[in-house]
Parts: C-alpha cells; sequence; structure tokens
C-alpha cells in the first residue's frame, strides 16, 4: 500500500487500445497484458474502476448520414462488449468484477448505482463502467470525469495510444513537443484534444487531476498508480 501514490483510481482505457496491431476488435494477447497490469495494481491495495471507449468497434463520428443519437447508441453498445472482455479476462485471475451499464441491460451486467459502484469498491471488488452516461453526445472521456467524481477518485489515469499529450499530432510531426505538466485552463486555452473539452472542463471545476500515458508499455499503468513522472499530468 506504501507504493500506492492514489488508493482509489478511475482508468479509462482507449478502445483502440484493446485491438494491438489488429487496429480493430479485440486482442486477446493484448487485453491479457493489459489485465496483467491491472491486476498488480489490484494486489497492491488500489480500488479501480474502470471506463473503457468503444473505437476499436464503432465511432458515433463513424455513422455518416445515420441519426446522432443512434450512432452514438452503437458506440455505447461497443463499451459493453469491452467491458465484457475486461471482465473476463480479470476474473480468470481471481479478481473480482462487477460491469455496470449506464443504460439498462440486466441480463449480462447491473445498471449504474452509484452507492452500490462505492460498495462494491470497498469490498476490493474491481468496477467496470460501460455505456458511458447513458446519453448522445458525451464521450466516453466525460463519462470517466463524471464517475471519477461520483465515487471520489483520487485521479484519473488516461491509457491512450500515445505517451502523453503533444502540441500537435506527433504522428504526423516529428517535431511535435511533449508537456509534461498543464493545468487545465493551459490545456483549453491551447485549444489541445487528448481528452475533449467537456471532460477538462469538469475535471477543473472539480479539482480531479488527470494523467495520460502511452499503454504501449502496459507497464505504464503500475508507474502511473506508483505517481512515477510519466506522460502528461494535467492539474
Amino acid at each position: 500500500m506504501s507504493e500506492l501514490k492514489y488508493k482509489r483510481i478511475m482508468l479509462k482505457i482507449s478502445g483502440e487500445a484493446l485491438a494491438g496491431d489488429k487496429g480493430q476488435g479485440i486482442d486477446t494477447d493484448t487485453v491479457n497484458e493489459i489485465c496483467e497490469r491491472i491486476s498488480v495494481v489490484y494486489k497492491m491495495g488500489a480500488e479501480i474502476a474502470i471506463v473503457v471507449g468503444g473505437g476499436n468497434f464503432w465511432r458515433g463520428r463513424s455513422g455518416k448520414g445515420m441519426d446522432r443519437t443512434t450512432a452514438d447508441h452503437m458506440g455505447m453498445l461497443a463499451t459493453v462488449i469491452n467491458s465484457l472482455g475486461l471482465q473476463d479476462a480479470l476474473e480468470s485471475r481471481d479478481i473480482p468484477v462487477r460491469v455496470q451499464t449506464a443504460i439498462e441491460m440486466r441480463q449480462i451486467a447491473e445498471p449504474y448505482v452509484r452507492r452500490k459502484a462505492v460498495r462494491h469498491l470497498e469490498k476490493k471488488r474491481i468496477v467496470i463502467f460501460a455505456c458511458g452516461m447513458g446519453n448522445p453526445y458525451f464521450s466516453t472521456d466525460t463519462a470517466a470525469a463524471l464517475r471519477a467524481a461520483e465515487i471520489d477518485a483520487e485521479a484519473i489515469l488516461m491509457a491512450k495510444n500515445v505517451d502523453g499529450i503533444y502540441d500537435s499530432d506527433p504522428s504526423q510531426n516529428v517535431n511535435a513537443v511533449k508537456y509534461d505538466k498543464l493545468s487545465y485552463q493551459e490545456y483549453m486555452n491551447k485549444g489541445l484534444c487528448a481528452i475533449d473539452l467537456t471532460a477538462a472542463s469538469f475535471c477543473k471545476d472539480n479539482a480531479i487531476p488527470t494523467l495520460v500515458f502511452g499503454l504501449n508499455d502496459p507497464d505504464n499503468i503500475i508507474r502511473a498508480v506508483k505517481g512515477e513522472e510519466i506522460g502528461t499530468t494535467i492539474y
């Protein structure tokens, strides 16, 4: 426990990260690598909540010509697929997990109830929140921020395919500069887009720090919980 900087965390995993080198769908080896590190953090004593995106299957903006609400609902269902995949991989490591969905589907998961989610964490169960906020027009980044506030998480650990926040897209600009630390106000003033502005504004108003780091090395999850200086911290 002494190794932990954060006791209760919100881990946000991008859907694309679960696809590994396949680019889409779920890559079992990648999921197992991620869950092995989550298992280490769990055994260190952290209380872990997870929000996972659905971009490896579907993004709302991919539905060109489609009704936005319908497209976003399809994206929410994609997060359920990923959540169940994570649940299965974690349970195979003898870790108790509960999936809660913002849209009721009782045959496969619990409906989201804040008090129940907090109780699960107190009983050392990992809680995975699926379906985002249950409303269209909001990203899973914003859902992670909202749930983090509701469960009193000490920080949001945002695992992405890029190792931090840059002043421009590092995949397109080899001279892109990486930030080590930013205030939320600086982040919004610079018009950066590593996390959406709604989530950034919410975290600013509720004083929730966010650490953005890359999942290229799954051990970064462990380093982040220990408080090592990786990625970019927004405060």
